[in-house]
């Protein structure tokens, strides 16, 4: 059985004391839907405001208000990590590479389509196709198992990876509420902006999924 989940790359968060965060190790692929508990959303915010902290608004006198600015910028920001693929039958693993960005997982409908994306480098996965069968290979530095697929299923796993983003998206406004009521619209129109959760899948609205699995 194929699967596919949107993942994002913990950071370090040792010494974070602006909202309660999951204590688990740092740099670890967490899978992003509507299971998180409070605190594994508030890993996932603080994760990515760090991550884009380029953009802090020095202005700010709230630590709270300067810490989440970098995600309220227009120009959108970026999220570590990517989707996962695995074959849970034969226990292959595709991870998103490193310098991958969630932000960017609709290009795999480009795949879907017979096209190309980049998946991040080491260990540099790719994925290669042979007619209407992907094959994701997790490793380019070596050969190994592959996940094979069928570009059909690829469409309809990506439906449930956005129903995953959308569900975790419900879980989010209702974080933002608690913890950062005066940007908490702004926050969540952010999030569905930059990780282009409900926009339709394909110019003539989103595939319909069939189940959270594919064979």
């Amino acid at each position: 059985m194929i699967v596919i989940h949107p993942v994002l790359e913990s950071g370090a968060l040792d010494d974070f004391g602006l909202w309660p965060v999951a204590g688990q190790p740092p740099y670890q692929l967490v899978p992003l839907n509507g299971t998180l508990s409070g605190e594994q959303v508030g890993t996932a915010v603080a994760t990515i405001a760090g991550y884009n902290d380029s953009r802090t608004d020095p202005r700010s006198t709230d630590p709270a208000a300067a810490f989440l600015s970098p995600l309220l910028h227009e120009e959108g920001f970026l999220a570590p990590g990517g989707l996962r693929v695995q074959d849970t039958e034969a226990g292959t693993v595709l991870n998103p590479g490193c310098c991958c960005g969630l932000e960017d997982w609709r290009a795999w409908l480009e795949v879907a389509d017979g096209g190309e994306m980049w998946l991040g480098h080491d260990p540099t996965p790719w994925a290669e196709q042979v007619g209407e069968t992907l094959r994701l290979h997790p490793d380019g530095e070596h050969s190994g198992p592959a996940v094979e697929l069928t570009r059909a299923d690829l469409r309809r796993l990506l439906a449930d990876v956005q129903r995953d983003l959308a569900d975790f998206l419900l879980l989010l406004a209702d974080w933002a509420e608690l913890y950062a009521p005066r940007s908490a619209e702004a926050l969540v129109s952010a999030f569905d902006s930059s990780l282009q959760i409900t926009a339709p899948l394909s110019r003539t609205g989103p595939w319909q999924g069939g189940g959270s699995s594919a064979r």
